[in-house]
């Protein structure tokens, strides 16, 4: 995801190529091609939010695709932040991948975006650009919160409505949506942000019921924590906090609880943005993508324990009793997955190494 920073309505573009070195799919400004059956044998692929993070790691992925299957128009708030981006993109930069300036929260700026595209041809479009917020309810202003609803749900609206006519028009696309386990199931003190990632699932599932009658597929990516800039910048803006207009036993919940809570979790179960992008690619590639998509097994039990009493009182006082009632044993749980996340990424490293 993107951090937030100011930028104009403008799209600059960067880096565009001269004849591409690939001979299944030309340089980004050309026409695309297709294969003996007619099908797109290099999808062009929009993604948001590419300065860090996710984003990043998936722009890299899909543009260094040894089969050279996709065209990775990588986008960003701040062109200023395009540099990691550059340097790990390496030989694939102006060739199977581009970086515009794109502002979700700018209409214009995503038609301009969307516009210089050849033949503003979208076949792939991946909306992971967001905004985070975290804190006690008494201390979010309503300017937050709306800027919040701005990016990550607005933003979703003005990708999909500029890209979905056209996918429509050509019966086929694929629209990639990051969500969040955050978006299945509250969580102390996110109120806001889980709010706007509730919105986001709401939005898609309705959607797809009309995508697909006309061949587009829509996948929503669901991770749980993820190892960010983006993450770590968060927590700690949340950590200096002015606390001092709380209640004491609500500072003491956030400050004494839910801080430490939740590095526990993250140094547990964060993910890093390269196993996320890895997934993503996998749902992208697939011939029947799958509507929802968790990036980490480990959470599975969260949607099942929700939807295993539809009166939503199982999954609550779960919850609360683990947390809150039976904090050892679940410290002791985070200790295990702890473990058990290391030994399957060894292992995953093991079966790479040639």
């Amino acid at each position: 995801m993107d951090p937030i920073t100011p930028s104009g309505p403008g799209t600059q573009l960067l880096h565009l190529s001269p004849a591409g070195l690939n001979p299944n799919c030309t340089s980004l400004p050309e026409a695309a091609v297709s294969d003996r059956e007619g099908r797109m044998s290099c999808r062009n692929v929009l993604i948001t939010g590419c300065s860090s993070g996710i984003g990043l790691a998936l722009a890299v992925h899909l543009a260094r695709d040894e089969l050279r299957r996709f065209r990775v128009v990588a986008t960003m708030r701040d062109l200023g932040r395009r540099g990691e981006l550059e340097t790990r993109a390496g030989t694939a930069l102006g060739h199977t991948l581009e970086i515009r300036q794109l502002d979700v929260d700018c209409e214009e700026s995503v038609r301009r975006c969307v516009e210089a595209i050849p033949q503003q041809r979208v076949d792939v479009l991946v909306s992971n650009a967001g905004r985070g917020l975290v804190g006690p309810l008494e201390l979010q202003s309503v300017e937050a919160a709306r800027r919040l609803l701005d990016t990550n749900v607005l933003g979703l609206l003005r990708l999909v409505r500029q890209v979905l006519p056209d996918m429509k028009r050509r019966r086929s696309g694929h629209v990639v949506v990051m969500s969040s386990v955050l978006g299945l199931q509250g969580l102390l003190f996110n109120d806001l942000y889980c709010a706007s990632k509730f919105a986001v699932e709401g939005f898609c599932e309705s959607l797809a019921l009309q995508a697909l009658k006309f061949g587009v597929h829509i996948s929503l990516i669901e991770p749980g924590p993820v190892a960010t800039e983006f993450e770590r910048k968060l927590y700690e803006e949340a950590a200096t906090l002015d606390l001092s207009g709380l209640d004491p036993e609500t500072r003491e919940l956030f400050q004494g609880f839910y801080l430490p809570y939740s590095r526990e979790v993250f140094a547990a179960l964060a993910q890093s943005p390269a196993e996320v992008a890895e997934h993503t690619a996998r749902v992208i590639t697939s011939e029947s993508p799958p509507f929802r998509s968790q990036t980490n097994s480990l959470y599975a039990p969260l949607a099942t324990l929700k939807h295993a009493d539809t009166s939503g009182h199982l999954p609550l006082a779960a919850f609360q009793r683990l947390i809150f009632q039976h904090d050892r044993l679940f410290k002791a749980s985070l200790s295990l997955l702890k473990l058990l996340q290391w030994r399957k990424r060894r292992d995953m490293d093991h079966t790479k190494t040639p």
